[in-house]
């Protein structure tokens, strides 16, 4: 029995010495170091193909604090391009992340001042560069369309497994939209390091590796000419231009002004920057497409025309008369041919025809009373979209706004009628798009 015992003890041990490595991969973890591969995020294109946003190297500076040892700390700060002050606050917050496993210590160093540290790294024992990428925009336009990418929040990380501490999301705009398309996914590789903290090579030939896998490709409907020229045209303006293809619904260029260069945005100025913007008083961070709310006015009388046309309230060959600007309730702007039909209307422009069209719906007699002919009204006009989100991909879109009949029932203790919120008929009022 003790014979048979003693057999299967030596079987095992032969086991676990010669053929199991996972044993020895362990006691092997203070010569080894996993290093993340960050994959590069997918590259933007406009819709005839121009590069938009790709990837430039950058490197973040590793620490594993429980390595560093007899540390000249002035020396490695004249090196990385810090004071002592910064360098304590960073190894306290390392520290309180883990002693044994590495942490970013400086994030996003350029490829050009990476050159010149990495000469030197090796004397000091902790730390190691770290292969990142940063995005780079080929034009200093479309910020508010872009959006941006910054460093992943405990939030972030507790509602998407995928992330840990140190990863980049985007944080706006299309980054954030299209984050896990762009995204890609993570490898590992893990070397052999000595004593100076300096990689001898690939681990077991890279038996343990895997690839990081790149981000896919994104072609947007935005045509750059157009997005570019329509910035010019805005400058030193305040206010949004939206282009859109009536056949297709695309957006062909989406401007808000002021605007900002999406590059600043990106790498260790980042925080600075945003702060900046953040603060200015013309608020260029803000986007006026799709987070401001404005009156439509005289586009908004074609709407009312297909709703009273709709409800049958009146033909194209209805005519109404216009007195220019002595017209009354609300009066024209300008003198023209009069009576006029639906087609000269729309050509004038004119307050008189589209005030009579709106009190037309209203005061219709197939609904018997105006707050039932406003209900009518309401229906008519929010199934054009209007009141609701445009459902595209960029975050953060603000409702417009069409108010309802209980929003004036209550604002005049539901005695109102057409004359009381005539200015709809002409797109302005508490209408908001």
């Amino acid at each position: 029995m003790f014979i048979l015992m003693g057999i299967l003890f030596l079987l095992r041990l032969f086991y676990l010495q010669i053929i199991d490595n996972s044993y020895k991969l362990s006691a092997d973890n203070i010569v080894l170091r996993n290093i993340r591969e960050y994959p590069p995020r997918g590259c933007v294109y406009d819709r005839n193909n121009n590069l938009l946003i790709y990837n430039e190297a950058a490197y973040d500076i590793m620490v594993i604090p429980r390595q560093v040892k007899k540390l000249d700390t002035l020396a490695f700060c004249r090196l990385v391009g810090i004071d002592t002050a910064v360098f304590i606050a960073q190894l306290k917050k390392a520290k309180r992340y883990s002693y044994y496993k590495p942490s970013v210590f400086l994030k996003q160093v350029s490829k050009q001042d990476m050159g010149k540290i990495e000469e030197m790294l090796f004397m000091f024992d902790g730390f190691y560069s770290q292969t990142r990428t940063l995005r780079h925009y080929t034009h200093p336009i479309a910020g508010h369309l872009f959006g941006n990418i910054g460093e992943v929040s405990p939030s972030d990380m507790e509602h998407d497994l995928f992330y840990k501490a140190g990863d980049y999301i985007g944080k706006s705009g299309i980054e954030r939209y299209y984050e896990k398309f762009l995204r890609g996914h993570s490898g590992l590789t893990v070397v052999e390091v000595d004593v100076h903290n300096r990689v001898k090579g690939s681990y077991m030939e890279g038996k343990f590796d895997t690839l990081a896998v790149p981000g896919k490709d994104l072609v947007l409907t935005i045509d750059l000419n157009l997005q570019e020229y329509g910035e010019q045209l805005m400058q030193n303006k305040k206010g949004s231009v939206v282009a859109i293809d009536p056949k297709t619904g695309e957006i062909l260029a989406l401007i808000s002004s002021p605007a900002y260069d999406p590059n600043l945005l990106v790498g260790r100025e980042r925080t600075k920057n945003y702060n900046l913007l953040l603060n200015d008083s013309i608020m260029p961070l803000m986007n006026r497409a799709t987070m401001g709310t404005y009156p439509p006015g005289s586009t908004f009388k074609m709407v009312n025309a297909l709703a009273a046309l709709q409800e049958n309230a009146i033909t194209q060959n209805t005519y109404f008369s216009c007195q220019g600007k002595r017209t009354s309730p609300i009066k024209c702007t300008h003198d023209h041919v009069t009576p006029l039909k639906l087609d000269m209307a729309i050509q004038q422009s004119c307050n008189s025809y589209f005030w009579n069209t709106f009190n037309a719906i209203l005061n219709n007699p197939r609904y018997g009373s105006s707050h039932k002919g406003y209900e009518s009204w309401y229906r008519a006009v929010v199934s054009f979209g209007f009141g609701h989100g445009f459902n595209t991909d960029i975050p953060y879109e603000v409702d417009g706004n069409i108010p309802s009949k209980g929003y004036y029932d209550k604002a005049y203790n539901g005695r109102w009628n057409a004359m009381t919120v005539r200015s709809l008929s002409i797109g302005q009022g508490e209408i908001l798009v």
